[in-house]
């Protein structure tokens, strides 16, 4: 292991030493020392299943099972439960949301500690007005009595940060925070990190946005294969030192886009295979028109609700345009339901992946669902749901190397795989993609650019619906900026930077 200077004067608050964990038999964390100090924010990364988000559940005592000791301000602690975590002032921010969709923006601000009287009746205006100053301090302007599930993904994200944020936690674990995101929002949580900070809270930040770590982080800590590998000040490293550390060498395609620029190489002669035209509908976009050739990646390039994700949508029937039209390979369509769309030859992995994946089934089901009908027209066959499963879970390199699994013991970035894995039995005509790499790592994102462009050379015509420039640059062959519900620009058959596409946006 390499270990740099620190940066940073202020006390350990937090360390642990000889840190392990297993799950049936699979070795989640080996050895691991790790210390957090007063008043920093530590950046964490490493690729899915390296370990990080596992020792940070330790931490937040979602894991009170392990090998190891773990000290509090010197003192050693063994949390059994979040609870315990959250009363000696730990907070966590997981990368899946925890918001209540159905309960308002102060409802979920003041989740498990609603402000009451007296006589234990809750204090609805005073828990609305108390919200709505602590949004304030993280730049939101939004009704406190807003139904939270029907807000943006961004907002929805920060709103569960203000909760965390105030909740009077010490230590708070911040997991893929700036995912779902815009730049400006991003700057205005740093702004907020870097105050918080000062006043004497420690922070620990998971991304895989290696840029946002480097920014707002006093040291970085790399984690690979369940150990930890390195630690260093961030400000005397770079985004290569990072990445050679990870993932090693030969991820050329990915680290162009993640430290430069690339060359769209536009393909101009093969059949259009979508084709829309003039869509149109209220608060999301307008006069959208774009096409995508078979054996194509268009990427929708956008900040946050810009209007990208909602194209995506549309195109697969989850919502239905107001007006304008879609065409298949030349035929008109109409797509006012999912089952239209895939019927029509169109799949779609949202950026949600609990939308569309069973966490307590098996890997081979969440794979086999989309085929159950090719498969077994009568009786199912488990044992050919398994085979072919088991293919895709080989091919895709999904960890671990099992269909037996239930999809929640795995990483985000291999549910996410689990996701893609649904579709490659029998190929689509169109492959929409909305945010595949939200929440992975670099050497996950890796895969799914070599996965994309496999589907790619088969023929498929591929969707990618993003608001991470790296990722439409490591995918894309010709790229649709869109702003305020409008495309802005296009970009095809020449150099493209992020900082072009920032611009464009």
């Amino acid at each position: 292991m390499v270990e740099k200077p620190a940066g940073g004067n202020g006390r350990p608050i937090l360390e642990m030493s000889g840190i392990g964990k297993s799950f049936g038999g699979v070795t989640a964390l080996s050895g691991v020392d790790f210390t957090l100090r007063e008043g920093e924010v530590h950046g964490l990364i490493g690729e899915n299943g390296a370990g990080k988000s596992t020792l940070m559940k330790i931490v937040a005592g979602v894991h009170g099972t392990y090998d190891g000791e773990m000290r509090i301000d010197g003192r050693p602690v063994r949390f059994r439960s979040a609870r315990d975590a959250l009363a000696a002032g730990i907070g966590m921010v997981h990368q899946e949301l925890s918001i209540v969709p159905s309960l308002s923006v102060a409802e979920n601000v003041f989740l498990g500690h609603q402000l009451t009287n007296g006589a234990g009746i809750v204090r609805w205006r005073a828990m609305a007005k108390e919200a709505k100053v602590h949004l304030a301090r993280l730049g939101i302007d939004i009704d406190p009595g807003a139904e939270a599930g029907r807000l943006p993904l961004g907002l929805q994200q920060l709103v569960e940060l203000g909760r965390v944020l105030f909740s009077g936690a010490r230590i708070i674990i911040l997991d893929e925070p700036t995912s779902a995101l815009s730049p400006p929002e991003i700057e205005r949580l740093f702004t907020v990190l870097r105050r918080l900070k000062a006043e004497g809270t420690s922070f620990i930040f998971i991304s895989h946005f290696l840029e946002d770590v480097l920014a707002v982080s006093d040291r970085v800590t790399v984690f690979r294969n369940s150990r930890r590998i390195a630690t260093a000040n961030a400000a005397e490293v770079d985004k290569h030192w990072l990445i050679e550390r990870m993932i090693g060498r030969g991820h050329q395609e990915l680290e162009e886009a993640l430290e430069g620029e690339v060359r769209l190489a536009t393909p101009e002669a093969a059949p259009v295979v979508l084709e829309a035209e003039g869509l149109v509908r209220k608060g999301a976009f307008a006069d959208v028109s774009l096409q995508v050739r078979a054996g194509e990646v268009l990427g929708l390039y956008g900040f946050m609700g810009s209007g990208q994700l909602e194209v995506a949508k549309t195109l697969m029937g989850k919502l239905v345009p107001e007006a304008g039209s879609i065409r298949i390979d030349g035929r008109p369509v109409r797509l006012s339901s999912t089952a239209q769309a895939k019927q029509a030859g169109i799949a779609l992995v949202p950026e949600s992946r609990r939308s569309m994946l069973f966490a307590d089934e098996p890997v081979y089901k969440n794979i086999s669902i989309s085929i159950l009908e090719r498969i077994g027209k009568l009786l199912l066959d488990p044992a050919e749901e398994r085979k072919i499963a088991q293919g895709h879970v080989d091919r895709l390199r999904i960890r671990p190397y099992s269909v037996e699994p239930p999809l929640r013991a795995l990483s985000g970035g291999n549910q996410q795989k689990v996701a893609l894995a649904r579709w490659l039995t029998h190929l689509p005509k169109v492959l929409v993609l909305a945010e595949p790499t939200r929440g992975m790592d670099v050497g996950a994102k890796d895969d799914v650019v070599h996965i994309v462009r496999s589907l790619k050379a088969e023929g498929v015509g591929i969707v990618v619906a993003s608001a991470e420039p790296e990722t439409v640059m490591a995918l894309a062959d010709r790229i649709v900026v869109m702003r305020k519900g409008t495309i802005t620009r296009e970009f095809r058959n020449e150099t493209v930077s992020k900082d072009r596409l920032l611009a464009a946006a």
